[in-house]
């Protein structure tokens, strides 16, 4: 994610952060198979570390992708 963001953190309103990605787990089965179906991208404040996490939409092709390498 390379856009630039206008964020401002809520605890320090300091301007600077990291934009990052996590994939996790959603329900029993693909906690079986080890399949990440649940994705989210984090903005995370350089200064103070406050973090917040926005739910991303995933593709069935990368599910797939995920059962088979896993």
């Amino acid at each position: 994610m390379n856009k630039a963001l206008n964020y401002t953190c809520p605890k320090c309103n300091n301007k600077t952060y990291e934009v990052a990605e996590m994939r996790a787990t959603g329900g029993t089965l693909s906690k079986i198979f080890d399949v990440q179906n649940k994705k989210f991208t984090s903005v995370t404040c350089k200064r103070c570390s406050y973090t917040e996490f926005y739910k991303a939409k995933t593709g069935a092709l990368s599910n797939i992708f995920d059962f088979f390498t896993n």
